[in-house]
């Protein structure tokens, strides 16, 4: 099977820690808890599909609205980078938010989609990592 009874994780902790690092990732049975393991380059990996696509607005002020896809962030801003960067921090935000609050927005059934999405955007290095989730295609006002 693939899990690991967790008196065993916890009596051999070490091995078991390694053997997540360097060779899989594992899953750990308490009772009738499981619990998945991985190194952060597999999490990484799994994760790597969980992209965003946004739409570009030219508003009629000049200014630039972009707006997320899979999640409902919007931001604004006098051109297209300026709106690029702030919908960033809004979206670095917001999982900060999601990950602080975790019971909060992981019980509210429209919400509970977002895990994997906050997950990738926690496990950027930076805030260009996250610009790079970010595929971007002009929307029709």
């Amino acid at each position: 099977m693939f899990t690991v009874n967790a008196t065993d994780a916890r009596n051999e902790w070490s091995d078991f820690i390694n053997s997540v690092i360097r060779e899989k990732p594992k899953i750990i049975k308490r009772t009738k808890d499981y619990i998945f393991v991985s190194n952060l380059e597999m999490a990484k990996e799994m994760l790597k599909v969980y992209t965003f696509t946004a739409n570009i607005f030219k508003e009629e002020d000049g200014s630039v609205t972009i707006s997320l896809n899979e999640i409902d962030i919007v931001a604004n801003g006098k051109n297209e980078e300026e709106a690029l960067n702030r919908l960033v921090n809004d979206l670095i935000e917001y999982a900060e938010d999601f990950y602080n609050d975790f019971q909060y927005w992981y019980s509210a059934p429209n919400r509970k989609k977002h895990l994997p999405y906050i997950l990738n955007v926690l496990l950027q290095d930076s805030h260009e990592g996250v610009k790079k989730l970010i595929k971007c295609q002009r929307g029709e006002n």
